[in-house]
């Protein structure tokens, strides 16, 4: 385990390119503002990842079109699928890259969809708080090469992958994950073909048609360095990352692949037996614990091991 950051010349385009689009300003406060004093991650591996306190801007009035007009999507194109109280929606990732933070409701219920483009984290939380609704934007600081959210209400400091408050108010509290999917648009409209989708008109001037990372989920080097780092998959491989029960363990898609067409296996976690659906063609794997899907975080490698560098690795070959 070792602190390593790598920067070949793909990423040091694509870093460059995503500072010019969001006119990065080296004249920002230090932290952007916000006070890190006694935070619960180390103060100096807090970075600043380029934009300005909100300079990826959190969408805060979602507007959702139905699922038959989104001709802006591909049947391959990802999205993050969430369904809460009957509600189905799917959330474009060509528009998360852009703006990571989506304030929204489902019914009565506040929730918070997040997006870390650099993690490949697709995260969705209950927004609800001691019986307030938390509105959350983006910081524009980063551990681990994770994005760092923040809350209007406190402008306490939320790590994602953390799902903690590292800093202000509400320091050491937790927020809670709800089931989501990081799919293609085909599989989540197949599941719930009464989806609505985010729609592009956000109220914002951004081409969404284009991918500001573009290459960087693919190639092996990170943008910012991260305290602890693996080489046992590709830092880049998608693994399903699961926090159950005081368990942490990782199921990476190169393990799960070797499943072949039986699409599903059990493991033991916290005495309790699991099941692991994946899909490779889809490229998408779900925790279900009897018919209780569990809450999990799909993220590359190198990213779940930054933060949880003991974790427990699904192996196939043990089985």
């Amino acid at each position: 385990m070792r602190s390593v950051t790598q920067a070949p010349s793909t990423i040091l385009y694509c870093l460059a390119l995503w500072l010019a689009i969001f006119s990065y300003s080296s004249t920002a406060a230090p932290y952007n503002g916000f006070n890190v004093q006694d935070a619960l991650i180390p103060v100096k591996k807090i970075m600043q990842g380029g934009p300005p306190r909100d300079g990826i801007p959190a969408i805060d009035t979602p507007r959702f079109t139905e699922a038959i007009k989104a001709q802006f999507l591909k049947p391959d194109s990802p999205v993050i699928g969430v369904k809460v109280n009957g509600i189905a929606k799917a959330y474009p990732i060509a528009i998360l890259n852009w703006h990571e933070v989506v304030n929204d409701t489902f019914g009565d219920q506040g929730i918070v969809v997040t997006f870390c483009p650099l993690c490949g984290t697709g995260v969705v939380y209950e927004a609800g708080h001691q019986g307030k609704i938390l509105s959350f934007g983006v910081s524009g600081l980063l551990y681990n090469s994770d994005v760092l959210l923040y809350d209007r209400t406190t402008e306490s400091l939320w790590s994602q992958l953390k799902s903690q408050a590292i800093s202000g108010p509400l320091k050491g509290q937790h927020l809670v994950m709800v089931p989501s999917q990081l799919t293609s648009w085909e599989n989540w409209q197949h599941q719930h073909p009464d989806t609505s989708v985010l729609s592009v008109n956000t109220g914002y001037r951004r081409d969404y048609s284009r991918n500001p990372y573009e290459g960087y989920e693919t190639a092996p080097g990170l943008a910012f360095p991260v305290e602890f780092l693996s080489y046992r998959y590709h830092p880049k491989e998608r693994v399903i990352g699961l926090l159950y029960k005081g368990v942490v363990k990782a199921y990476p898609f190169a393990e799960l692949a070797k499943l072949g067409d039986k699409g599903m296996v059990k493991d033991w976690v916290a005495d309790e037996q699991l099941s692991i659906k994946f899909d490779a063609g889809l490229r998408n794997a779900r925790i279900f614990a009897g018919e209780r899907e569990l809450a999990t975080i799909n993220a590359f490698w190198f990213a779940w091991y930054a933060f949880y560098p003991d974790t427990l690795v699904f192996d196939f070959d043990s089985q």
